[in-house]
């Protein structure tokens, strides 16, 4: 009875907690959160600590704060790098979104990465648990990603996902409600801002920041040649020189910086696909591949894996927020959907 008053007075949750964002969905509002997972702390002489802001105000201080402020990013690769600054961001968007200090705690469904050892599960529930939740529930990127998308995925049908986040790429074969055959690599939109990074160092020799990576990633990244190049003007800092300078580089450029990357996604949904059972790979033939996540938006992904597989590629509706909404049909059914959910 109290657990039942409890779920009447708490707004349950369903939160994608992923390396480049978070999303925060309230059972029976959508989505009230959409914010990078960054939090900005700062620090007293005594070495004492405060949150500065969470999110897109945190994020925008990036590369730009004095010496006692640091905006950190504590989720890395799909897990946690830093157990207290993800606690503090967890719990912050609880406060934000109960817009009071939490009478009664809810109860939380977080997406992770299906490459979580136990020890990195067990990291993610007990910073829930200790930022408030009532109870926490687990759910694998892959399954989410194909709820999300609106794939039967309690269908005896076998279907494919291909996730690609901000620190991990997640690929799974579905059946029965189940994961059949998955992958996790830890490839995926940072790994792209690196090389971006890199190549720009070793062909230009222009030293640029995360933030300028992922702006030119989303203006002209491209997986396949364009019928027209697109160009873009990029600031930084001349690594001979030492002075401030801008160039400008076109899609191509993009193109050759993260073939590498790309090929390693390729190359795991290859695997996964001569992992996966005959009858299953049938139904995969006849219904195609979806892409979800933030990287399916990089321009004519889908061709480059088709060309790479022979097999129809097909970038979700709204693919940056299928993790999170099949997130929330999950914590919807949650009673109907146990056997995709962790509840260690």
């Amino acid at each position: 009875m109290f657990k039942k008053l409890l779920g009447i007075f708490s707004n349950d949750l369903a939160i994608d907690l992923g390396t480049a964002n978070t999303l925060v969905l309230v059972k029976g509002k959508g989505i009230c959160i959409d914010e990078p997972s960054v939090v900005a702390i700062q620090y007293d002489k005594h070495g004492r600590e405060r949150i500065l802001a969470v999110g897109q105000e945190a994020k925008d201080m990036v590369g730009k704060t004095p010496g006692n402020i640091k905006a950190i990013r504590p989720m890395r690769d799909g897990v946690i790098a830093d157990f207290n600054v993800t606690e503090m961001m967890i719990r912050y968007f609880i406060e934000k979104v109960h817009n009071r200090k939490g009478l009664f705690s809810p109860r939380i469904i977080i997406c992770v990465p299906f490459g979580l050892t136990q020890v990195e599960r067990k990291a993610v529930k007990e910073a829930a648990m200790s930022a408030g939740a009532r109870e926490v529930y687990l759910i694998e990127e892959p399954m989410a990603a194909a709820i999300g998308s609106g794939i039967p995925v309690k269908e005896p049908n076998g279907n494919l996902v291909v996730d690609i986040g901000g620190g991990t790429t997640e690929i799974g074969v579905i059946s029965l409600g189940g994961l059949v055959v998955s992958k996790s690599i830890r490839t995926a939109g940072d790994k792209l801002d690196t090389s971006i990074i890199d190549y720009m160092r070793k062909n230009f020799n222009l030293l640029i920041g995360d933030r300028v990576a992922e702006e030119i990633k989303i203006n002209i990244g491209t997986a396949i040649q364009l019928d027209e190049e697109l160009t873009m003007q990029v600031k930084g800092r001349d690594q001979v020189t030492g002075l401030l300078t801008s160039i400008e580089i076109n899609s191509e450029h993009l193109r050759d910086a993260m073939k590498e990357p790309l090929k390693e996604i390729g190359e795991a949904l290859k695997l996964v696909l001569e992992q996966t059972p005959p009858d299953l790979a049938g139904d995969i033939v006849e219904n195609g591949i979806v892409l979800t996540g933030g990287g399916a938006l990089i321009r004519g992904l889908d061709k480059y894996l088709s060309n790479i597989i022979k097999l129809p590629v097909y970038v979700a509706e709204d693919p940056l927020l299928a993790v999170a909404k099949g997130t929330g049909k999950a914590l919807e059914e949650i009673d109907l959907l146990q056997q995709t959910v962790y509840d260690e």
